[in-house]
């Protein structure tokens, strides 16, 4: 049996005495998607920065494609994380670059393409998000929420990842855009990229893009399963959740 793709075991965090993470440990197999919930604060994006090595565990163990990486230097670091891609939370792009270059951005900086080729391959990871040329040269104050979104998707697939970490992808955006978004993560793993976490507060979408879902409460994992046994569980710390978010 193939090793997890992302291996967490007792792993703990904290903030100025702040404890966020408590032992939590989970593992993530090739070819699923696992959705992260929780409310605000949980601790659900310190996780991912934490599986992108962008942070380090207080103390527990984080494998990534079968290495463990809590005590890896930045040089180390990197060969990792060119094997994946981050979609940020409001998609950071660069605000003074263009579509072209924020989608280029991890390609100039990760390897030694000639320009045709990078143009190439922005062109086509900007197909697969449902954008055309005609938003190369706009900015990012000239795209729309689920633009912006899509934009940031299109970048995070420029390394061809072979696995994607999404921050609260439909966080901001309307129902229309948000089922958009929604729809191309489905879509992605159809041989684009086929493994996810996605952190995320929003029911609908992990009902729509999970074959698991964790429920993150008071820095530990309350429910982790299969997504109707999660989402249908008498726990009455996770109905109480699942409740609040449906409001």
């Amino acid at each position: 049996m193939a090793p997890p793709v992302v291996e967490a075991i007792d792993v703990r965090k904290d903030f100025d005495t702040v404890e966020v993470l408590r032992g939590v440990s989970f593992a993530v197999s090739r070819e699923e998607t696992l959705a992260v919930m929780g409310g605000s604060g949980m601790g659900k994006t310190v996780l991912l920065r934490l599986i992108a090595g962008l942070i380090r565990p207080d103390s527990g163990q984080i494998r990534v494609f079968g290495q463990n990486i809590e005590h890896l230097t930045e040089e180390e670091l990197l060969p990792i994380r060119r094997r994946m891609g981050y979609v940020f939370q409001g998609s950071a792009l660069f605000d003074s670059l263009s579509v072209y270059e924020n989608v280029a951005y991890p390609l100039r900086e990760h390897t030694h393409l000639r320009e045709r080729e990078i143009e190439a391959r922005v062109v086509h990871n900007l197909g697969l998000v449902g954008l055309g040329r005609d938003v190369l040269s706009l900015l990012p104050a000239e795209l729309s929420g689920g633009m912006k979104k899509r934009v940031g998707i299109a970048r995070a697939l420029s390394v061809e990842p072979e696995m994607l970490l999404f921050d609260e992808p439909t966080g901001g955006l309307d129902p229309t855009n948000a089922k958009l978004v929604a729809a191309l993560i489905v879509q992605l793993r159809g041989g684009v990229c086929d493994t996810a976490i996605v952190v995320t507060h929003d029911v609908e979408l992990a009902r729509t893009v999970a074959d698991r879902v964790a429920i993150l409460i008071d820095g530990r994992f309350a429910a982790l399963g299969p997504v109707a046994s999660v989402l249908e569980t008498d726990n009455p710390a996770v109905q109480a959740f699942l409740a609040g978010e449906a409001r």
